[in-house]
């Protein structure tokens, strides 16, 4: 039987290092209480786990404090924690149109129930934004300013830094989507002026499912989305006000952030600038094959250009879900096709009808893998096949 070749580390990265699912068996055995909730031996084991990987991670953000770190179930999470926990009736927010829907269904819930305004910026057929349009946007009343850094359609990757400056200027709050970017982008918090940032555990960080986190700037007091038992401060009726305990109520997935854990120190054993370098260069393999094959249009940045390890496209006359089907059934290989949960992006780039089928490679992905995605491509849709 083929082996397996998987192109969908956008949606979570596959297979983990082995590291993390040996992390994840040893916190189980070995430190498998509930953090903070006990002053014995497996408790404090836990609240280890938690505290070395917080630590991490405030190193690959340059966060100043860790506890400043929130651990969150996923991205999805940690962006509605952001986006409810700061905004309130009358406020207006700016985005792009390049957001996934974890971003824009809290903001059109907010603008439903709160009366809150939004503006989405138009990004072009690459994924640039105008950074005109964006000092042109701003009122009096914007609270918010919220951008991905890398679309999860196209590739593109927004020019944080810039964003950050133009925002803080405007005294309005910051807030990142890094779902591509953490673990293959370098992320400074400070010198990005990011106030907010969201991140997933499971895809570029190594770690698994039911992972991540949000940065929250110590200027920010931002209403906890979930209230409940934290192990401190239990005799007042109220959230703590001690960080991250006021983020973080109920019991903790110590497993998983164990795993997590391996997963980032895994990310700056290779290092960020390898991996992105390697990535990029994997996917412009890929765009050149996929180019000379008659019908498929390639969206993002064009050939060269800098984007994260995501290549999507539309073959004309083919329904992207059959594309992928295709390559899964007949060939073994997994790819992702569809609205990828951003339809605004989709609307920007013309393809809101088609979808389109994405190839996205990780850490683990080599050139034979995409030598082997372009045959595959070439005998299905190329000169000779009859689609």
């Amino acid at each position: 039987m083929t082996e397996l070749l998987y192109l969908d580390h956008a949606a979570t990265s596959w297979p983990k290092p082995p590291e993390v699912a040996e992390a994840m068996l040893n916190a189980l055995n070995v430190s498998g209480a509930n953090a903070g909730r006990g002053n014995h031996t497996l408790a404090m084991g836990a609240g280890r786990v938690l505290v070395r990987a917080r630590s991490v991670l405030a190193e690959l953000f340059a966060v100043a404090n860790a506890q400043d770190i929130a651990f969150t179930h996923n991205t999805t999470v940690a962006l509605n924690m952001a986006i409810k926990g700061s905004l309130g009736r009358g406020d207006h927010v700016i985005s792009t149109m390049s957001e996934h829907n974890s971003v824009r269904r809290p903001l059109e819930y907010l603008r439903r129930t709160m009366g809150i305004t939004v503006d989405y910026l138009q990004v072009d057929e690459e994924g640039r934004l105008d950074l005109r349009e964006l000092e042109q946007t701003f009122r009096l009343n914007t609270k918010m300013v919220i951008c991905s850094h890398s679309s999860n359609l196209l590739g593109s990757i927004l020019p944080v830094g810039d964003i950050g400056d133009i925002s803080k200027s405007h005294g309005a709050i910051f807030l990142v989507d890094a779902a591509q970017s953490a673990g293959s982008l370098d992320i400074n918090v400070g010198t990005m002026n990011i106030d907010l940032l969201a991140f997933p555990g499971h895809k570029g960080l190594l770690g698994p499912q039911g992972t991540g986190g949000l940065y929250i700037s110590p200027r920010i007091d931002l209403e906890p989305l979930v209230h409940g038992g934290t192990g401190s401060q239990s005799e007042n009726s109220e959230q703590p006000t001690v960080r991250p305990d006021r983020y973080e109520a109920g019991t903790q997935n110590t497993v998983g952030i164990a795993g997590l854990l391996a997963g980032v120190q895994k990310v700056k054993a290779i290092g960020l600038d390898h991996i992105h370098e390697r990535e990029w260069e994997l996917t412009q393999i890929l765009m050149e094959g996929l180019a000379g094959i008659s019908g498929i249009r390639l969206l993002g940045p064009a050939l060269g250009s800098p984007r994260t390890g995501i290549v999507s496209f539309v073959i004309e006359g083919q329904e992207s879900s059959q594309i992928a089907h295709r390559l899964d059934r007949e060939y073994q290989i997994a790819v992702r096709a569809g609205l990828h949960c951003t339809p605004l992006a989709h609307k920007a780039v013309n393809t809101l009808e088609s979808g389109a089928v994405r190839a996205s490679v990780g850490v683990s992905s080599t050139k034979d893998d995409i030598s082997r995605m372009l045959a595959a491509m070439d005998d299905l849709y190329g000169k000779g096949s009859n689609r």
